[in-house]
């Protein structure tokens, strides 16, 4: 099979949807199929192809994480798509190139299938910087995105919160949920430098009885850092022998490290910046447990991550996560600062070998999310598109007597899962009007009649002074 992929963000990019995405193109390269990525590049002047990646080109939004978006309409990258003569198109993003995808789709009539990774509705804030303004952009993404979606054969995430997202959105087609995966054999704790793993304790200050927590993400408002600075401000001391090493840059580091200063945790709480997406292991090897306490997320690949290193998992509880982790096994949910700090105190306290066996069994349960697994996953999901669309463009073609003959034989067909919304059904009673309403109506009609042609009569003669004055 051949697959488009098109995405706005890419490596050397650091994200979860990169992350999504580079991995689902070496699973399906593993199992004998072939796949281009499409993404935009604001230091290319035109269109080129390399190393079955395309970029195009775009221009650096900073206020939007700093993405490069292109513009959606592009004949270079039209024609090499066509001789690329994909079977599936699929789209992770829904900007310039996201769209472009789905323009590209129609066009070349090409079934289309429509991933979401990110709930947009937590980060309006972003470009939106009042509340009015906020509602207006959270009502055009929502029909936004059900364009896109009901554009598509097949939409799918990562997890029930995009479910709920599309719901919201008014959007009735079924999401197929597919977890992402992580390259389990890059975060191995066994693998990682010994040497780096100590130069990292060592430069934050970590010794070998401190029970390290980390978190890694961007330092902006949609990670919930502020609310885990504040759960740790109020329980947690330096004598606890617990630490928190928070991995990651971001629009508000500056601001996060300054509320570390206020809250009085700079003895426990330290902070790396921005690290690169091919050293973090060592950074992860270094530290004992994941902790998070953000709300935004859509099946974390972060802390995906951080599993496979062999980390358990202390994340505050979003119900329509709750099955990223096993309570006990992988690890614990807390609902407010006392519960995180009797989970971490509770973690303290194991010994060596129970929470050695805590980080394998952490491990264990993601080492089946593997590039392969999310490839086959994803084929299914596209033989499926396949065939619906094909179902579509077969039944478009028909005869007008063969539509009517099917579905007065098996009913309208199923071409869209789920169908559409039924319409609401309007009950309107006639009001009795009574003969005093009748006359006041009439007469307030006259007067509204009387004054448009007042004002047309005004309207007349002043244009007719002005002529006059005009020769």
């Amino acid at each position: 099979m051949r697959v488009a992929i098109f995405t706005e963000t890419y490596l050397p990019a650091v994200n979860g949807v990169v992350t999504h995405v580079k991995t689902l193109k070496e699973g399906l390269e593993l199992l004998g199929h072939k796949a281009i990525i499409v993404t935009a590049d604001s230091s290319v002047e035109k269109t080129q192809v390399s190393k079955d990646i395309m970029y195009c080109p775009a221009v650096k939004f900073e206020k939007i994480y700093g993405y490069d978006v292109a513009s959606p309409i592009s004949a270079d990258r039209l024609r090499m798509i066509k001789d690329f003569n994909p079977d599936i198109i699929h789209i992770h993003n829904e900007f310039g190139i996201g769209l472009s995808g789905v323009i590209i789709s129609k066009m070349l009539k090409v079934p289309l299938v429509y991933t979401m990774h990110t709930m947009y509705d937590d980060y309006v804030y972003y470009v939106a910087n009042n509340e009015f303004l906020s509602k207006i952009l959270t009502s055009a993404s929502h029909k936004y995105a059900k364009i896109l979606a009901d554009s598509a054969s097949a939409v799918t995430g990562p997890s029930k919160k995009v479910e709920e997202y599309f719901k919201r959105c008014h959007v009735d087609k079924p999401v197929t949920v597919i977890p992402n995966s992580v390259e389990v054999e890059v975060f191995n704790r066994h693998t990682v430098s010994k040497e780096k793993v100590k130069k990292i304790r060592e430069k934050y200050g970590f010794t070998d009885s401190d029970l390290v927590f980390c978190f890694c993400g961007r330092m902006g408002q949609e990670k919930n850092i502020e609310t885990l600075l504040e759960f740790w401000a109020k329980n947690v001391k330096q004598e606890d022998g617990m630490k928190l090493l928070l991995i990651g840059g971001g629009p508000q580091l500056e601001e996060f490290m300054e509320d570390a200063k206020k809250l009085n945790i700079t003895d426990t709480v330290k902070f790396t910046d921005r690290v690169e997406h091919a050293d973090i292991p060592p950074y992860y090897a270094s530290c004992d447990c994941y902790i998070t306490a953000s709300l935004t997320e859509c099946h974390s690949i972060s802390m995906m991550e951080g599993m496979a290193t062999g980390m358990p998992v202390l994340t505050i509880l979003d119900e329509l996560n709750a099955d990223q982790i096993e309570e006990g096994v992988s690890g614990y949910y807390f609902r407010n600062a006392d519960e995180m700090y009797d989970r971490m105190k509770h973690l303290k306290s194991l010994s060596q070998e129970e929470l050695d066996n805590l980080k394998e069994q952490a491990r264990n349960t993601i080492v089946s999310s593997g590039a392969q697994t999310i490839a086959e996953k994803l084929l299914v999901i596209y033989d499926e598109a396949i065939k619906e669309y094909k179902l579509k463009q077969m039944y478009k073609k028909s005869p007008r007597s063969v539509k009517k003959a099917y579905k007065l034989q098996y009913g309208e067909p199923a071409l869209k899962k789920g169908g559409s919304r039924p319409k609401r059904k309007v009950t309107v009673k006639a009001k009795r009007v009574t003969k005093e309403e009748r006359l006041a109506r009439r007469k307030a009609e006259k007067s509204a009649k009387a004054r448009y042609h007042a004002a047309k009569e005004i309207h007349r003669q002043h244009k007719k002074q002005n002529r006059a004055s005009g020769k």
